[in-house]
């Protein structure tokens, strides 16, 4: 396992430091958001030489005070340096003014979790999802996505479509390989990889397995893209315990959908669908699991993610790691036969197939 997030050789000073960061985080965090959104970064990207305060200010119609508040806290944060009374964009600003990535994990953070996580404490305590009351009174956030403010449904759908898309087609590489000739797309959500996957592996036909909130926007889509005969759905919650899967399959695929569960009921699922596929088929599962990045920044941002499904999502699962996900998939009577490591930005592929008879 890399040496991830190794602090032990930091000094007193330096931890005490560190502890600051983490106390004043929140605030770091909106005003940084804020340097954004006002265009002050912007504002000191197109100016390399750097702006005053006064100068700013005037160019932007924001008064003196506000932008002297917001820079101060920047400066703080190394988004931007300081010379004399002149400021400018350092790296890390730039980083927070282009690259997608933060900008949609900044995005995320803020219209998704910031307010709900204020009940992460009491989502620990009850194993509920304490924090969707922001948004609703839904069980999970999974019924609820499509009504989302606006705000908000952009920033998860981003979120989610930002690194599951970075993975979907070195995927289907890997899985065009088996030439699956009728696929389940477990938790399709509105079909995004299930289009893809027509459109890539052009003898296979797909069904979208959701919610029907989720299933509604699919169809639609499908029929636009013109695809609805090679893309079918079927309606069902998984974790009803009568739920069952249409037979006669020889592949199931799983995107980002196992970490929206605790293992007790991954285990149920994965049992559905060792039930369902033929007796050759694969599963294939597409988790960005933290143990297996080969990036600090990776195994940081997916390990933060885990809150969000506490106190936001439904109360019981997280960014699983692969001891996790293994040990549900063996309880589950499956074996895993092949695991691809760094498919898209931070995704591995599990390729896990039904035990053979006697083992």
């Amino acid at each position: 396992m890399n040496n991830f997030f190794d602090v032990s050789k930091i000094s007193a000073a330096q931890a005490q430091y560190e502890a600051q960061k983490i106390a004043f985080a929140p605030i770091v965090f909106q005003s940084v958001r804020v340097l954004r959104d006002s265009g002050i970064l912007k504002t000191l990207h197109e100016n390399k030489s750097g702006m005053s305060i006064d100068a700013v200010a005037q160019h932007l119609s924001m008064t003196p005070y506000a932008v002297t508040v917001l820079l101060e806290t920047g400066f703080s944060a190394g988004v931007v340096g300081k010379n004399e009374e002149i400021f400018s964009l350092t790296k890390i600003g730039y980083f927070l003014l282009n690259d997608p990535m933060t900008r949609i994990n900044m995005d995320y953070n803020h219209y998704v979790n910031y307010l709900g996580l204020y009940e992460l404490d009491k989502a620990v305590k009850e194993g509920e999802p304490a924090g969707l009351k922001v948004f609703g009174e839904w069980e999970t956030i999974y019924p609820g996505l499509t009504s989302l403010p606006e705000d908000a449904k952009k920033a998860w759908f981003d979120f989610d479509h930002f690194y599951s898309d970075s993975a979907f087609g070195e995927a289907l590489k890997i899985m065009g390989q088996k030439s699956p000739q009728r696929l389940l797309d477990i938790g399709g959500n509105t079909g995004r990889f299930s289009r893809l996957c027509a459109q890539t592996l052009l003898e296979c036909h797909v069904t979208i397995v959701d919610l029907p909130q989720q299933l509604a926007v699919a169809s639609l889509e499908n029929k636009e893209a013109g695809l609805s005969e090679r893309i079918d759905t079927y309606a069902a919650d998984m974790l009803i315990e009568d739920t069952y899967l249409p037979s006669g399959y020889d592949g199931a695929w799983m995107s980002q959908f196992l970490d929206c569960f605790g293992e007790e009921d991954i285990v149920k699922i994965l049992s559905k669908i060792e039930r369902s596929i033929d007796d050759k088929g694969k599963i294939y599962i597409l988790e960005p699991m933290w143990d297996r990045q080969k990036y600090e920044t990776s195994a940081y941002c997916l390990i933060n993610t885990s809150p969000y499904f506490t106190a936001m999502a439904n109360g019981k699962s997280k960014m699983f790691n692969l001891g996790e996900l293994t040990r549900c998939i063996v309880k589950a009577g499956l074996v895993i036969s092949e695991i691809h490591d760094n498919v898209g930005f931070c995704h591995s592929l599990i390729v896990c197939e039904k035990k053979s008879k006697g083992e």
